[in-house]
């Protein structure tokens, strides 16, 4: 069984996925989560807390992928690939309470789970 945190991950890759592919609200996403009822309230938390940092500063986080995977520019990667990225850079830089090692496996974890047979190697580097 996947730990409060990953649940958490997981639902936000879930909703960041809705949001990018649709014109929904994130307010509407989250609020999906909620009434799925299978997220326990920490891990709801931390979700709206993954979801609603990763959009603040959405700008910033495709920058820097751009800047540092510069043959792989976030418009042309794959949905899940580009928000997972994001998901990780934010932890590393705006969760202070996630080790950066942890924010790495969590991604290659999450594209293993959810991207495409290369989308590991691409999280990891």
């Amino acid at each position: 069984m996947a730990g409060i945190r990953r649940r958490a991950r997981i639902a936000a890759l879930q909703a960041l996925y809705e949001l990018d592919c649709t014109k929904h609200k994130v307010e509407e996403a989250l609020a999906r989560l909620r009434a799925g009822g299978t997220l326990a309230q920490e891990a709801l938390s931390f979700t709206e807390e993954l979801v609603e940092g990763v959009l603040q500063n959405k700008s910033e986080l495709d920058a820097l992928i751009k800047k540092f995977a510069p043959a792989f520019p976030p418009e042309q990667m794959s949905i899940v690939d580009r928000n997972i990225l994001r998901l990780a850079i934010f932890e590393i830089l705006f969760n202070d309470k996630t080790p950066f090692k942890v924010a790495i496996n969590e991604a290659v974890e999450l594209a293993k789970a959810f991207g495409s047979d290369s989308s590991p190697r691409l999280i990891n580097g």
